[in-house]
């Protein structure tokens, strides 16, 4: 299919276009590379600098480029930020969304992937996080990417929008040749920061909370791999066939890693030490969070080829070696 990638230039955005062309199908990539990166997309896939709340440009990519499905990943994603700064996460993730869809139906377009996030749980009250878990957001960010996912189940009912909405938990790694990796401005993720920390790039790693209800007293997370989230969005492609269908799916290995964890899987990949400095608990942060991901499993053939926390820093290790700027394009 012709697939219109938003935020393509983006870290997940570009690892999905590549897992695109290996299945066959012919990305175009739509990014305002406010974060993304003109480097991350392949020099074959057709580029188009401009926002998604462009109603008028994004349907004028639609015709031209004959989309037949699009895959939304530019979202702003900064929890922190969306505390601080929520208007600028309401106008992009949906006032800016809402154009997007609305420039789709106008054109015809009906099929859609919607990257969605474990933040729209909140602190569930039992784990593994299932699909059925109450969601109960605890910032804008994820109460932005709920709102979408409650127009999506709208616009299904009312106007045959076809949809897989993705709840994803720690995306990690880069791609296997090593040609693309994380590159954030500013860095947030704990696998780049440690290893920053260890290369000397930062002088340490920063630990927030030691106290926590968990075997080491720190955070555990669910870490999957970019690729692997890729694959699964496009696995979901069949299931939009049927006008009108919503599908919802957890991704995340199921296997927590605490904060520990993480960074001695950093040092054994590495062989380098990662400096760390204690600090306390960041409000918000629950004690862990992974997934039940049964449900793509069963219904989509997704199977996981990363899954454990060496395997995926390895890869991320291989980018960042190489690259310790990243793509150099950000201040």
């Amino acid at each position: 299919m012709n697939v219109l990638v938003v935020g393509g230039a983006g870290y997940i955005g570009s690892h999905c276009v590549r897992q695109l062309l290996a299945a066959g199908h012919q990305p175009v990539v739509l990014d305002n590379l406010v974060y993304g990166h003109r480097a991350a997309v392949p020099a074959q896939v057709p580029f188009y600098a401009a926002n998604l709340g462009d109603a008028e440009s994004v349907k004028n990519i639609l015709r031209k480029e004959r989309i037949e499905l699009v895959m939304h990943f530019a979202a702003y994603c900064y929890v922190g930020e969306s505390v601080h700064e929520p208007l600028k996460y309401y106008e992009n993730n949906v006032s800016a969304t809402l154009r997007l869809l609305g420039a789709m139906l106008e054109v015809g377009v009906k099929k859609f992937v919607f990257s969605s996030t474990c933040a729209t749980f909140g602190v569930p009250a039992k784990l593994p996080i299932t699909e059925d878990t109450p969601q109960a957001p605890i910032n804008p960010y994820g109460q932005t990417k709920l709102d979408i996912e409650q127009v999506l189940k709208a616009l299904a009912v009312a106007k045959g929008l076809s949809f897989a909405a993705f709840r994803y938990f720690n995306a990690a790694g880069a791609s296997e040749d090593g040609s693309i990796g994380e590159d954030h401005c500013p860095e947030t993720h704990l696998i780049p920061l440690a290893f920053d920390a260890a290369t000397g790039r930062r002088p340490a790693l920063q630990v927030f909370g030691t106290d926590y209800p968990t075997p080491d007293g720190t955070c555990q997370r669910d870490y999957v791999h970019v690729d692997d989230l890729s694959r699964a969005h496009i696995a979901a492609f069949p299931k939009l066939a049927e006008p009108g269908k919503g599908h919802f799916f957890n991704l995340g290995t199921g296997k927590p890693f605490s904060v520990r964890e993480i960074i001695r899987a950093v040092e054994k990949v590495t062989g380098l030490t990662v400096p760390v400095v204690e600090a306390p608990r960041r409000a918000g942060d629950p004690p862990a969070l992974y997934a039940d991901s049964s449900k793509a499993q069963r219904e989509l053939g997704w199977v996981v080829k990363f899954p454990d926390a060496e395997s995926i820093i390895a890869t991320a290790w291989r980018w960042h070696k190489a690259r310790p700027e990243g793509y150099g394009d950000k201040a």
